[in-house]
């Protein structure tokens, strides 16, 4: 019977483990075997080998031929050399000498163990998580940036929003002053003469005002005064013409008024010397009305009459 170290499949689904046995090499892959000699874990990182290495030492010695894979990875391990060795007869001390440097040489060559998916994953993770915090940083950065700049330059234009304010105020003075320096002596005494223009035209307004209230004052008390004796025709017409005399008098003292306001300003003349126009016509009618009341009454011989009628149309 020829017997075959070769793998057996175990495990579930797309999850493999392989057993090393050993088995008659007409019996199929997955069927009947002689002795479980090892585990074969690929899919783990690194790759995984459990081996019983004095029974496989005793099938290679009684003739049992591995299979290619199996060659490899009893190659990998030291076996195939320990049995050549031994085939040559040499000491142990030897053999295991010779083994600890095959394996140093092959740990060398295969370089440090080899990263799981897991380590990967954790890598990568690493890796994102430092270029995450990198780039926030970054970010921050730009932003600190940013805002010192905004504020540098809300700072400049208040500055220069204040320079422009302050150099507005000091024009706005400075033309005020050469305002008041401009004005000359001829507008100053112009200013003074209107003022004295308009403080006579109140003063004759006045006057007018006062001449008026006192005639308006003697008149009731003329008319209140009893008659003592009848005045002779003579003593009426003398009367009648100094009346008409003292009329004249004040239309004069009134014209010259009216001149002294005329002299003033029209926006401060035009309401009293509407006024005197007023009191002159009303006093040359008064006037009038009494002399031919008073002519009248003395053609007719009866002067107590007249005079009352004429200080009756003076109080109406």
């Amino acid at each position: 019977m020829a017997v075959k170290l070769r793998l057996r499949r175990l495990g579930r689904k797309k999850r493999p483990i392989f057993a090393l046995v050993a088995a008659d090499a007409r019996s199929p892959r997955d069927g009947r075997f002689i002795e479980d000699l090892g585990r074969y874990r690929p899919i783990d990182e690194p790759a995984q080998v459990t081996l019983k290495e004095d029974r496989i030492l005793y099938w290679l010695q009684q003739g049992a031929q591995p299979s290619h894979t199996v060659r490899n990875l009893l190659s990998d391990q030291g076996l195939m050399l320990q049995l050549h060795l031994l085939r040559k007869g040499k000491p142990a001390d030897e053999i295991e000498q010779a083994l600890a440097e095959f394996r140093a040489r092959r740990g060398e060559k295969e370089g440090p163990v080899k990263t799981t998916a897991a380590d990967r994953r954790a890598e990568a993770l690493e890796a994102e998580r430092t270029a995450a915090a990198a780039e926030a940083k970054r970010l921050a950065e730009e932003r600190a940036a940013r805002e010192a700049e905004l504020a540098k330059q809300k700072a400049d234009a208040e500055a220069e929003a204040r320079k422009k304010a302050e150099e507005a105020r000091q024009e706005a003075l400075e033309a005020e002053t050469e305002q008041a320096q401009s004005d000359t002596p001829e507008e100053t005494a112009d200013s003074e003469a209107q003022e004295a223009a308009t403080a006579s035209a109140e003063n004759a307004v006045e006057e007018v005002t006062e001449n008026e209230a006192q005639e308006e004052t003697a008149e009731p008390e003329a008319a209140e005064a009893p008659a003592t004796e009848e005045p002779a025709a003579e003593e009426v017409s003398s009367e009648e013409a100094e009346e008409p005399a003292a009329e004249a008098e004040d239309a004069a003292a009134e014209t010259s008024a009216d001149d002294v306001a005329d002299e003033a300003p029209d926006a401060a003349e035009e309401q009293p010397a509407a006024e005197a126009e007023t009191t002159e016509e009303v006093a040359d009618t008064a006037g009038e009305e009494v002399a031919e009341q008073t002519a009248a009454a003395a053609e007719e011989g009866d002067p107590d009459d007249a005079e009352a009628e004429a200080e009756d149309k003076k109080a109406d």
